[in-house]
């Protein structure tokens, strides 16, 4: 048995059915987030999400008697019944599978997956070993709410369904989709409210952390004649892959051969893992920027397509979504984040597109030995983008960004948060970095460097601002770059803040701006007081206002979201910075490999399975935080796995691996390859 039930809970897993829906939950099967749950659509992918169905109760009963499979955490504190207990082993590739282990001898195999592409989701029950006559049943647990909010008990929840043979139909509010549940099951209609359900992460970050369910009725199957199949579908988003007349246990079987043969196509579990982050919004495509609370985010999604999509060769998709986000400049800006509600995108970011730029150099390096018309249009029309932001950037835009007379880009204005530091509690920034953030004239020189390959326009510039950069940034006496020059404004006023944005300047984009000595005296500091096994710190913990751990309510939570917090993602900048100053040889990329890449590879095995995390405290044991699914911390450790530290035996293990993918048999027996 599993008998670890607090990281069963802590460990989490994820379905996503790449259009900005997902499934997930944790080892346990207990719920811990409000985001947990079966079957979560996107309505407008990938936002305007709605949790359609949360959960379930299942149990078996058999001539030993009944036995749980599912555990439930009510207020106040109490677990109910007791499935978690008999979870023997857990697997989470290709998808999630338990063995439940029964008291009298019984063995369940349980499994669930997300079909890509469709708001579907399969859940399957399969008797291993057992007594005669096993009488499964499944409660399932509905709402119908936004993904944010809480759901509790009220008469306008519509209970009936819609019965067609084996197809049944909930509406619980007008205007959402409906819930599809097919099965080869029967179904025995009990409404009733399931109440206080109590959501432990939810408590922990001082967010409501109850609500209540509707709990339709109860299906049931012999498990004795035949595999329990239950689908589960948001109406109007099922693509088709539901036809009418087919079997619940035929359409399981084909769904279930068809995303088993998607999956089998990634060569690696990290390009699996990868795939999660790509989904569509339009027309086009957009990368998620984490789950399970964030939707596409500009920055995030450019600094995440270098290693989601370039690394892993998905060069289509880099295309898809380089070519979307160009359609939206505005006033040299790219939107920082899209709402989940409304059309407007918030435009409150310098540096997203910067980072736009960076990731159109890298994919078009990526393809520079194509050739043909078509590619010729695509990069005119990159390049074009390149210049709009640029020449918004120099003429002077929002918030006050706008190139200086020194070559630099200064921005901002007060109650405004424009880095990637950008907290806000109310009206308070906690990190406002107006001025001349360092990380911000290394995007901005790398940008004017980059332009300045097909446009004499851009030359000068970049001359007078790299110039500027060296002579105003670097801190003799302390031995590494100023956090921001020019601070509110005031010239010759600096932050001496020992924090990571610095990195930048060494590594992570395509030129360095400090090298030499200066390049070694930086990345040594870095290396000593800043990283950590999952990342850098985003402040040094000898500097006044340090975090230790990033816990507590939002007010607590976000005012050190910045100041002290470990960020996985640095890891990508600062591994190349590492390997830069230590002369880019083989060994050097080895030794990068072993001392700063594995530790953070070990925690794919936690928290977010298969992924890493958002954030972790800056101090031991850097317990993880935030999202357990970020797209751009999974993207970094991608970049160097594949791109930063590949020496020669890395490149032919990738070669190999993408061989065998393409020659491997796909099962017809998904159960088979299950077991």
């Amino acid at each position: 048995m599993i008998n670890d039930l607090a990281k069963m809970k802590n460990d989490e897993w994820l379905e996503a059915d790449g259009l900005g829906g997902f499934t997930s939950g944790t080892v346990s099967g207990i719920r811990t987030r409000r985001y947990h749950a079966l079957l979560l659509t996107a309505t407008k992918p990938p936002s305007g999400r709605v949790v359609l169905v949360n959960g379930f109760d299942a149990w078996l009963d058999t001539e030993g008697g009944t036995f749980s499979l599912s555990s439930q955490l009510y207020n106040p504190d109490v677990m109910h019944p007791d499935g978690a207990r008999r979870i023997e082993q857990f697997k989470a590739d290709p998808w999630p599978q338990w063995i439940y282990s029964l008291e009298d001898g019984t063995k369940i195999q349980f499994e669930l997956f997300a079909r890509n592409g469709a708001s579907v989701t399969v859940l399957a029950w399969h008797l291993i070993t057992s007594k005669r006559k096993p009488i499964l049943s499944f409660r399932p647990f509905l709402s119908g709410r936004d993904y944010h909010s809480m759901h509790h008990e009220n008469g306008a929840f519509q209970f009936e369904p819609e019965i067609q043979g084996k197809r049944i139909v909930w509406h619980p509010y007008s205007g959402l989709p409906g819930i599809i549940v097919l099965s080869n099951g029967e179904y025995l209609h009990q409404p009733d409210w399931y109440r206080n359900f109590l959501y432990e992460q939810e408590r922990a970050r001082g967010l409501d952390f109850t609500e209540d369910l509707a709990a339709p009725g109860v299906f049931s199957w012999d498990l004795a004649r035949e595999e329990a199949v239950c689908i589960l579908a948001a109406e109007g988003f099922e693509n088709g892959l539901l036809t009418v007349n087919d079997p619940p246990e035929k359409l399981a079987a084909d769904l279930r051969r068809a995303e088993l043969r998607r999956r089998q196509k990634f060569s690696l579990a990290l390009d699996r893992s990868a795939d999660v982050y790509l989904v569509k919004r339009g027309r086009g495509k957009t990368i998620v920027a984490g789950y399970p609370w964030f939707t596409d985010w500009g920055r995030d999604t450019f600094i995440s397509l270098r290693g989601l999509c370039l690394a892993t060769e998905r060069f289509d998709d880099a295309r898809d979504i380089l070519l979307e986000w160009a359609g939206v400049v505005s006033e040299g800006m790219l939107p920082n984040r899209f709402p989940d509600q409304g059309d407007q995108p918030e435009y409150n970011s310098v540096d997203a597109s910067l980072w736009y730029i960076i990731a159109v150099h890298d994919f078009l390096q990526a393809m520079q030995d194509r050739a043909g018309m078509v590619l010729q249009r695509l990069k005119k029309t990159l390049q074009q983008a390149v210049e709009a932001i640029l020449t918004g950037y120099s003429q002077g835009t929002r918030f006050g960004i706008h190139m200086d007379q020194d070559g630099l880009l200064a921005a901002g204005v007060p109650g405004v948060q424009l880095t990637w530091m950008d907290s806000k509690i109310g009206d308070w920034v906690v990190t406002p970095r107006t001025g001349k953030p360092v990380e911000v004239q290394a995007l901005w020189l790398n940008a004017l460097w980059i332009a300045s390959q097909f446009s004499e326009r851009w030359k000068e510039p970049f001359a007078r601002g790299r110039e500027s950069f060296g002579a105003r940034f670097w801190n003799e006496q302390s031995g590494f770059l100023y956090d921001v020059v020019d601070v509110d404004r005031q010239p010759g006023k600096v932050d001496g803040l020992f924090r990571p944005n610095q990195i930048l300047a060494l590594g992570g984009l395509p030129i360095p701006l400090i090298a030499g000595e200066r390049a070694k005296r930086v990345v040594e500091a870095v290396t000593q007081r800043l990283w950590t096994p999952l990342g850098l710190r985003s402040l040094a913990p000898e500097e006044p206002g340090y975090a230790p751990r990033y816990e507590g309510g939002v007010r607590e939570r976000d005012s050190v979201y910045h100041q002290g917090t470990v960020w996985p993602w640095l890891i990508g900048p600062f591994v190349e910075a590492w390997v830069r100053v230590h002369g880019e040889s083989d060994d050097a990329k080895r030794e990068a490999r072993t001392r700063f890449l594995m530790p953070i590879m070990e925690h794919l095995n936690n928290a977010g399975l298969g992924h890493v995390s958002e954030i972790a405290d800056g101090d031991p044991p850097h317990t993880p935080r935030g999202c357990p699914f970020q797209a751009w911390s999974l993207g970094e450790v991608l970049r160097l796995d594949r791109i930063v530290l590949a020496v020669p035996e890395r490149k032919e293990i990738r070669a190999s691996s993408r061989s065998r993918a393409a020659s491997k048999d796909v099962s017809t027996s998904g159960a088979e390859v299950i077991r």
